[in-house]
């Protein structure tokens, strides 16, 4: 996991306060924001050819991205409305794709997916290119929250896809029992023996302790870090696992009893075993956005404009948000959703919810304390 010291700290109130403000969305605001948990289990491409085959102008598109947002359909479906060939990479965390890029993934994708958080990050430390916003028309049509983002002003260099809130996904059968808040693990730790799946993300694991324990999930006091990570070990014998995807498969049939997971994935299981139940937690979580971004040395510019005014488009991007349900930031999309998946308070959590919740923020230095201790947790 790279580390993030190079980056200059801000000034963490202000910028967290804002970032509460901006997705303390009213429930009119939202009753219709959902868009894609597209199917995942893509093949890897060869990154190095990718580069090479790209620059030379060919019609093919590299893209990183979450598993939520690529699948077969998708790509193939592209393919014979452009033209162009699409090989989709996938990863598990935003720090996994920013490692990738600095190892030299930015001259061998076009297209990729990073959070708010990371999306001020990687313009801090100048990764993306600046968007021409002549080619996004569809710009025009973010709902107020998405016009100028604290993380992205203007949106001079992220285009926004999709949001939802990272939770926990629990079967409530074998449990017997309604999770309320994240506290229910450590009550029950021993219980939950190696049944509990984390996400092997540092930034949203450590936050969702921080909530609970009354801090902001983007703290830059140690101390508050350091009591978070205490926390964390104390929950060691509860933890099957640290994964983003490989729980998926393990919960359904039960060998799993509580998994840490983002709203997308989370709603996407809870279909295949009526058992399930997801819940954002009663003392907060993450609320995130996922934004489309070009790299700063992507090989193919135009390819990648093509891609986005493909999945920005109203008519396809509703299509793709009520079949895999994600949360859309455009209106016009909005406006095509089915009212039943619009009222679903998973997706879109009423005011009282979201007061609780807020985004990642970037916490400047102080991302060497978080990473140091999240080695030595998940590496005991």
């Amino acid at each position: 996991m790279p580390k993030r010291g190079s980056v200059p700290s801000r000034s963490f109130q202000n910028l967290s306060s804002s970032r509460r403000r901006f997705l303390q969305l009213s429930t009119a605001a939202m009753t219709g924001v959902v868009l894609s948990n597209c199917a995942r289990n893509l093949g890897s491409s060869d990154p190095d050819a990718s580069a090479s085959t790209s620059a030379s102008g060919d019609k093919t598109l590299y893209i990183y991205s979450w598993s939520a947002y690529v699948n077969d359909e998708v790509l193939a479906d592209f393919e014979k409305q452009t033209g162009i060939k699409v090989v989709a990479d996938i990863y598990d965390s935003n720090e996994t794709m920013l490692a990738k890029l600095q190892a030299g993934g930015g001259s061998q994708y076009s297209i990729i997916y990073p959070s708010d958080y990371m999306v001020e990050q990687m313009i801090e430390m100048g990764l993306l290119t600046e968007i021409d916003q002549d080619r996004v028309p569809e710009l025009a049509d973010l709902l107020p929250q998405w016009q100028s983002p604290p993380y992205d002003p203007k949106n001079g260099f992220s285009l926004p896809y999709t949001w939802g809130t990272t939770g926990l996904v629990y079967n409530a059968a074998k449990l017997g029992a309604e999770i309320t808040d994240w506290d229910y693990l450590w009550d029950n730790k021993k219980k939950l023996s190696r049944k509990v799946s984390l996400l092997n993300d540092v930034r949203e694991v450590t936050g969702a302790v921080l909530k609970m324990l009354g801090y902001s999930n983007s703290t830059t006091n140690p101390k508050e870090v350091e009591a978070a990570f205490k926390k964390l070990e104390e929950l060691k014998p509860a933890i099957s696992a640290f994964t983003t995807d490989g729980w998926r498969d393990r919960i359904i049939p039960g060998d799993l009893l509580i998994s840490h997971a983002y709203s997308v994935d989370a709603l996407d299981v809870v279909q295949q075993n009526t058992d399930l139940k997801y819940v954002i937690p009663a003392s907060g979580a993450t609320v995130w956005t996922d934004t489309i971004a070009i790299p700063k040395t992507a090989p193919n510019v135009e390819a990648a404009y093509a891609w986005m005014d493909y999945v920005l488009k109203p008519e396809s991007a509703s299509k793709v948000s009520s079949r895999l349900q994600l949360a859309t930031p455009n209106k016009k999309t909005l406006d095509l959703l089915d009212s039943k998946l619009k009222s679903d308070e998973r997706l879109f959590p009423p005011d009282n919810v979201l007061e609780k919740c807020e985004p990642l923020a970037n916490v400047g230095n102080t991302i060497d304390l978080y990473d140091r201790l999240w080695t030595q947790l998940t590496s005991t």
